[in-house]
This record gives structure tokens, sequence and C-alpha cells, in this order.
């Protein structure tokens, strides 16, 4: 199951990862002012750094097992950053293919905590059972 969930996780992360690059402007709405003051990068510089993350991520989650447990926690912590941007969408109104009213942009919000979880227990150590 955990397997499963993890492809799941990487492919979901991959395309978006992809939709980073080819949509940069949808994305940008996305950034806080105050990240690009901190970080000194442009708005657009930032989502193709989260962009290229996520690609990052989702090929560690596939091809190197022997890190997934470290990729798994890279990929919450990811979550994490990341939040700060969802509650600037949300505070702000601004609209993205799929989050284009205030319910939705909410309940983003609330599935960020989820996608942590998901990314810890998916790579999270298996239990080997044993047979009698």
């Amino acid at each position: 199951m955990r397997a499963v969930a993890r492809w799941i996780l990487a492919i979901a992360l991959g395309a978006i990862g992809i939709m980073h690059f080819r949509s940069t402007r949808g994305f940008r709405v996305v950034v806080p002012d105050w990240a690009a003051e901190v970080t000194k990068l442009d708005k657009n510089d930032i989502v193709i750094a989260s962009g290229a993350a996520e690609i990052a991520l989702a090929t560690g989650l596939l091809a190197l097992p022997r890190e997934r447990h470290r990729i798994g926690w890279a990929t919450a912590a990811f979550f994490v950053a990341v939040l700060p941007g969802n509650i600037h969408q949300w505070r702000t109104g601004r609209s993205t293919p799929g989050l284009d009213t205030d319910a939705r942009r909410l309940g983003r919000l609330f599935l960020q905590p989820l996608l942590v979880l998901w990314a810890l227990w998916a790579t999270g150590e298996e239990k080997v059972r044993r047979r009698r």
C-alpha cells in the first residue's frame, strides 16, 4: 500500500513540477511579495525553483529507495515551506487553475497537512510480517 502511495505522490509532484515550468504566470500569484524580498529572487524564479524541487523530490521518491525515508522528510518539509504561498493565495483571493473559488482555496489549506502526513507515511519503514 505504501508503494502505491509513493508512486501516486511522485507522479503528482512530478506533474505539478512540470506545470511550474509550463505556466509560471499562473503560479506567480501564489508567491507572497515578502518571499521575493527575503530570497532576493524574482517571483518567476521562485516558481521555477519550486517546480524543480518538486521534480527532484518526485524523482528521488522513485529512483533512490535507500534514501526514501530522508526524501519523505524533505518532501514533508517542502509541503510545509509552500504553505505560506497557499495562505497568501487564500487571503488575496487570487485564482489559479482548479483553485478559483474561496472555498477551494480554503480547502487547499486543509489539504496541506494531509500531504505532509502522506509523504511521511508513504516513505516510512514498512513492517515485515513474520510467517509462523
